[in-house]
């Protein structure tokens, strides 16, 4: 639990620092745009729409890691929340014949019971384990999805 709650708070800290260099960024913008000269405005427009980007991506990632929590806490509080007893290499990265064979598992699971936003859930994690990010977030996000 101590782990978890230190995450959460470097997490939060790197948010507000993302969300401060952001305004610090617009403020930027915006003094190129008053800068009354072609380029300034250019390149401050340029800033600024960037920098809305990047306020946008940072809602989503932050909605999105609230979103999780508050499934895994759910799955926890129904006992459904998966124990993580794979073995770990040194590294810390699970072992990747025991994470290929939960994988297996929990995509068998996902394929039976496509609309239960449980074992996309579990399958994100598994996908996690096995190393394959960009899937977990995929399987993380259908979870999302059929929770509703």
């Amino acid at each position: 639990m101590r782990g978890e709650r230190r995450d959460r708070v470097w997490a939060a800290g790197m948010a507000v620092l993302v969300g401060a260099l952001l305004v610090l960024v617009v403020w930027r913008g915006v003094l190129l745009i008053g800068s009354a000269t072609a380029a300034g405005v250019g390149i401050g427009l340029a800033v600024v729409v960037i920098a809305a980007v990047g306020a946008w991506v940072l809602w989503r990632s932050v909605r999105f890691g609230l979103r999780m929590q508050a499934l895994a806490r759910e799955l926890e509080s129904e006992g459904g929340l998966p124990v993580d007893d794979l073995p770990r290499r040194p590294s810390g990265r699970a072992d990747r014949a025991a994470a290929d064979e939960l994988f297996e598992r929990r995509r068998a699971e996902a394929e039976a019971n496509p609309e239960d936003w449980r074992v996309w859930f579990r399958l994100a994690l598994a996908y996690d384990d096995a190393g394959d990010r960009s899937r977990a977030r995929e399987a993380a996000r259908r979870a999302v999805a059929l929770h509703g």
